[in-house]
Order: structure tokens, then C-alpha cells, then sequence
């Protein structure tokens, strides 16, 4: 098998888990297979950088006498902001020749003013999502999933999305031993899929200003099983259900049925991933009444059945 040459660029103020989550699980698959993973960082001059949090990188070379990379990795950062004009040429100049061009957090904004995304859907930061869209209509930005890839072109969330995916690539590359195997030595499971959402339910959804539909989105979380209808949700509010549907989806960003479908799934998946309950019974639990309920619910939100999902995501029990 080839090396292949993962090149990661560097600059002042890039965020340091963009950088070291990543290279870690490459170099620790180098470990598992050596000579399959060639790692260098490189900055403009060759000069160290002073991450956001204060630490100092020193890279291998300047990018002008970096190697073509099999990979070409753009951690993100506050220096993504505003960054050199320098930095963006070589991107624009060099990107294209990478076999595989990934992206971590707000590394996306990089590529994005290179013109490496256009066409191409892409993720980075939920907080930076709007302003990628903003700023760059050519580019499909879609704020839910953890990493999202596009041809030879991968983008990922927020920082620990980026050890999520190049554990994918590392997958792709070396098959999923060798994957798990890197992941148990970091202490992290190689379960987040890449169409796994940034935030809970919860955290994606607005809080309610006032305090009966804030209590309303706890009764909703703390009991996904029950009567969860518009009209019963409204009587716990006190309010028609039409005031209520309109009020809960003006103050949550969510009509009270999404809301309902989003908690329900999310509580579904944690006891598929966490539990060894059965499909009925996780069924019953979540709200969904039948097993086929459920499976509908999972192939339309996340294109696979519980079933599937549990195989694929249930973390592995722990070696002795």
C-alpha cells in the first residue's frame, strides 16, 4: 500500500483540537499499519503559530516547499476570519491537486474563499453555518451533520468532529479494525456517523421565553412515550391548541410536531446505542408505539433502520 502524505496547514490563531485530533489518529493508525500515513504541517513561512488558546506549533517546512499531499487538511479558528491573502492563493492554487482535500470547524471558510466548495454541500461550526451560506450561495452548507462528505472533498463540524472524521478516512483507507483500534486509543468511539446532528433536540431548538411552553419542552424530553399531541401539550399549557402550536413555534423555531419527532428519535437512538433493550420494547419507549413506526421514522431521518443503526453504532464491549 502507498504512504500517503496527510499535509495539515497551519496559521496564527487556528484552534489546536482542529490540528492535534486529527493528526493523532492518523499518526495512530500509522502505529497499527506503519508506512500507510506520512504526516507534516506547514505554514506560510515555515514560522511557528500561536494557536487561540495560546499554545505554539512549530511546523515541518513552509507550504511553498510542502510535498503534494495525498491529503491536505485545513483545521479552522479565529484566524480563519481574516486570513492572509497568501494562504488563500496557495489553496486556491494548490487544493485541486490533493486527492483527498478535508476541512475541520471553520476550516471550511478557507476552502470556501479558494472557490474548493462551490457546487459541493458542505458543514462546518453550527455558530458559522449562516455566514458560510451568507457569504458563499454557491456552496450547499448544511448545519446538522457532524462531517459531510463530497467526493474527494470532506468538511466536518467542530473541533471533536474532526477526530470523527478522519477516523472515516482512516476506515475507508485501512477497513474498521484498524479504525477501532485507533479509537479505543484515544478513548473515543467510532460511532458518530457523519449524518449524526451537531446538537440534541434540545440544544437545536430554541428555548421558550415563557415559563408554560418551557414547561411544556421538558414534559416533552422527560416523557417521549406519552400523549404528546398538540391538543394535549396545549392543555398542559393552558392554551387552545391553536395559540399554542402558533406560540410554541414562534418562541422554538419548530412547529410542536417537529419538536415531538426530533425528541423522539433522539431518545430512540440513545437506547439503541446505550442499551441492549429490544427494537419493541426501545419502540414502545420512544413513543412510536410499533416497530415499524420507528423504522419508518429512522430510514426517513437518517436513511437506515434501527435495526442497522444499532449494529453500526453501539460501541463494541470493551476488550480484556
Amino acid at each position: 500500500m502507498a504512504q500517503r502524505t496527510v499535509l495539515v496547514v497551519l496559521f496564527d490563531d487556528v484552534q489546536s483540537l482542529d490540528v492535534t485530533g486529527p493528526v493523532e489518529v492518523f499518526a495512530g493508525a500509522d502505529k497499527y499499519v506503519p508506512g500507510t500515513y506520512r504526516v507534516r504541517t506547514a505554514s506560510l513561512d515555515g514560522g511557528a503559530v500561536r494557536t487561540s488558546s495560546g499554545l505554539t506549533l512549530v511546523p515541518d517546512t513552509a507550504l511553498a516547499d510542502a510535498p503534494d499531499p495525498h491529503t491536505l487538511l485545513v483545521p479552522g479558528g479565529q484566524g480563519t476570519r481574516a486570513p492572509d491573502p497568501r494562504l488563500t492563493d496557495w489553496l486556491r492554487e494548490h487544493g485541486p491537486r490533493a486527492e483527498r482535500l478535508v476541512s475541520v470547524c471553520t476550516g471550511a471558510i478557507l476552502l470556501a474563499e479558494a472557490g474548493l466548495l462551490d457546487g459541493r454541500r458542505a458543514t462546518t461550526h453550527w455558530a458559522y453555518a449562516d455566514t458560510l451560506a451568507r457569504d458563499h450561495p454557491a456552496i450547499e452548507v448544511d448545519a446538522e451533520p457532524v462531517y459531510v462528505r463530497d467526493g474527494h472533498v470532506s468538511t466536518s463540524a467542530g473541533v471533536t468532529a474532526g477526530i470523527d472524521l478522519a477516523l472515516a478516512l482512516v476506515e475507508e483507507d485501512l477497513g474498521r479494525d484498524v479504525a477501532l483500534g485507533v479509537a479505543r486509543h484515544l478513548v473515543v468511539f467510532l460511532r458518530r456517523p457523519g449524518n449524526q446532528a451537531q446538537f440534541s433536540a434540545q440544544l437545536r431548538a430554541q428555548t421558550a421565553r415563557r415559563e408554560p411552553l418551557r414547561e411544556v419542552q421538558r414534559w416533552i424530553t422527560e416523557h417521549p412515550d406519552g400523549d404528546l399531541s398538540v391538543e394535549s401539550l396545549a392543555a398542559r399549557a393552558l392554551l387552545s391548541p391553536r395559540h399554542f402550536a402558533r406560540a410554541f413555534r414562534a418562541e422554538t423555531g419548530l412547529t410542536p410536531g417537529r419538536y415531538v419527532d426530533r425528541v423522539r428519535l433522539e431518545h430512540a437512538r440513545r437506547l439503541l446505542e446505550d442499551t441492549g433493550d429490544g427494537v419493541e420494547e426501545v419502540s414502545r419507549a420512544s413513543g412510536y408505539g410499533t416497530p415499524e413506526a420507528m423504522r419508518r421514522a429512522f430510514v426517513k431521518a437518517l436513511a437506515t433502520c434501527p435495526a442497522e443503526y444499532r449494529r453500526r453504532f453501539r460501541p463494541a464491549a470493551p476488550v480484556r
